[in-house]
Formats: C-alpha cells, sequence, structure tokens
C-alpha cells in the first residue's frame, strides 16, 4: 500500500495537542495544498478565514459548542463557501449576473470542502493532527459577525491542526462501515433493517444495539445542537434567497 493511501486510512480526528508549535512553513504548505484542490471550473469558490487572535480562537471555542481544544490548537482555519467575490467581479465589469442562488451555494460549499480536505491531508503527511468542527454552521448570526462575514458568504468547515499527544496517536480509530453498505453499484439501493443493523453493529461495541442506537440519535441527531445547527443554515439560506441588500450581523 502506497504511503498517501497508508495515511488516508489511518487518520483520525486529534482533540488534544502538545505545546509544540506548528511552523510558518508548515503552515504555508497547508494551505498551498488547500488552495490547489480541485475546483468547479477553477472558480475556487470559497475563502480561508486563518484565525490567528486568541481571542477571537477564545469565541470561536465558546461559540462552537463550547470546545475548549479549539481555542488551544496552534492552527485554526474557516473554510468559507464564498458566492461573492465572484458575483462582485462580475458587477463590477459590467456581466449583468444573476443574484447567487443555492446551487451557487451548494457548488461553493462542495469546493469548500474538498479544499479542506487537502488540507488534512496535507497536516497528515507533515504528522500534524486535525480534526473538523462542523459546529461552525450553528449560530449563523454570532458566527457571521464574528468572522465578518458578508452576504453570501457562509462558514462551511472549520479545522483545528495541532500535533497529536501520545494518547492521541495511540488511540484507536473508530471503525468505519465496511464497504458493501457505503459503494452501491449504478444506483442506490435501500437498505433494511437487519443490514442496517449489520452496518451500525460494530459502533455499538459492549453496549446491546438497541440501547447504542436510541442513545446515539438522542445524543446527535435529536440533540439540541443539531436542531440549532438546522436552524442557523435555514436562516443563512432565507438571506441567501433575498436579494443580498442586508446583512444579519
Amino acid at each position: 500500500m502506497n504511503p498517501v493511501i497508508q495515511q488516508l486510512k489511518a487518520r483520525k480526528s486529534v482533540r488534544v495537542f502538545t505545546e509544540r508549535p506548528i511552523l510558518p512553513a508548515e503552515v504555508s504548505a497547508i494551505l498551498e495544498a488547500a488552495v490547489n484542490a480541485p475546483t468547479a471550473g477553477n472558480q475556487q469558490l470559497y475563502t480561508i478565514i486563518h484565525v490567528t487572535d486568541p481571542q477571537r480562537k477564545a469565541q470561536l471555542a465558546e461559540s462552537c459548542d463550547h470546545q475548549p481544544f479549539i481555542a488551544k490548537a496552534p492552527l485554526v482555519l474557516v473554510f468559507c463557501a464564498d458566492c461573492r467575490k465572484w458575483y462582485n467581479a462580475f458587477s463590477e465589469y459590467g456581466c449583468a449576473p444573476r443574484k447567487p442562488g443555492v446551487g451557487d451555494l451548494m457548488l461553493a460549499v462542495s469546493d469548500a470542502n474538498i479544499a479542506a480536505q487537502n488540507a488534512v491531508t496535507a497536516a497528515e503527511s507533515l504528522g500534524i493532527g486535525s480534526c473538523y468542527i462542523g459546529d461552525i454552521m450553528e449560530n449563523a448570526e454570532q458566527q457571521r459577525q464574528l468572522l465578518s462575514l458578508p452576504p453570501f458568504v457562509f462558514p462551511a468547515v472549520m479545522l483545528v491542526f495541532g500535533y497529536p499527544t501520545v494518547q492521541q496517536a495511540e488511540r484507536a480509530k473508530p471503525p468505519r462501515a465496511e464497504m458493501h453498505h457505503i459503494v452501491h453499484e449504478n444506483g442506490y439501493r435501500d437498505m433494511d433493517a437487519a443490514e442496517l443493523k449489520q452496518m451500525l453493529l460494530p459502533k455499538a461495541g459492549a453496549q446491546s444495539f438497541e440501547h447504542w442506537i436510541t442513545a446515539f440519535c438522542n445524543r446527535k441527531y435529536n440533540s439540541d445542537f443539531s436542531r440549532e445547527m438546522t436552524r442557523s443554515v435555514q436562516v443563512f439560506l432565507e438571506d441567501f434567497s433575498a436579494d443580498g441588500e442586508h446583512d444579519r450581523p
């Protein structure tokens, strides 16, 4: 197995970092990898915000579901789906563009996620751990104000990076589902209850499957933070569908 595939299979989220700093050259390498990611029409429909201010990191740690390790991370990057810069360029140079729509936003979110994954892969190759912070999509009004995000710019992904502690480096990676459950040939295949249980059973560990899936549903899918994320995204979509003349923050 080649080293790139080996690292992709071995990579896991890291939430505890050593005091070792990430050097400027390493930050540059991670960012260079990100901006060279595949992108729709070579548009790079994203903007990366490099958060260096300790106070702002602390605010993000609090607003992103109260996770203190975010503030301690040596490197924090927010990947924003950016439909604004091309719209502004078209407008400035007389192209009479339509207002960005939800389809444009979805394309920009894809671009932002692809760039983020390139950053994760580059960091892993340098021995630097990373963790995706999906909670950046919560508290839309607060996040947009904190990051000075104008209309048509959405905080799609936040990543934190740092050198992992020994415990983080050595802990087991959570099991992934078997390939045949995830890869369907030629079209989508609905799985019945028995196959769904077979797919998810390794995640239950020593617990009964029924107890585990109920607890997991309540902790993740039915949780307050999940409902807030849905509300926040809906707020942004409502703004996005408006004329863009006002900014909620």
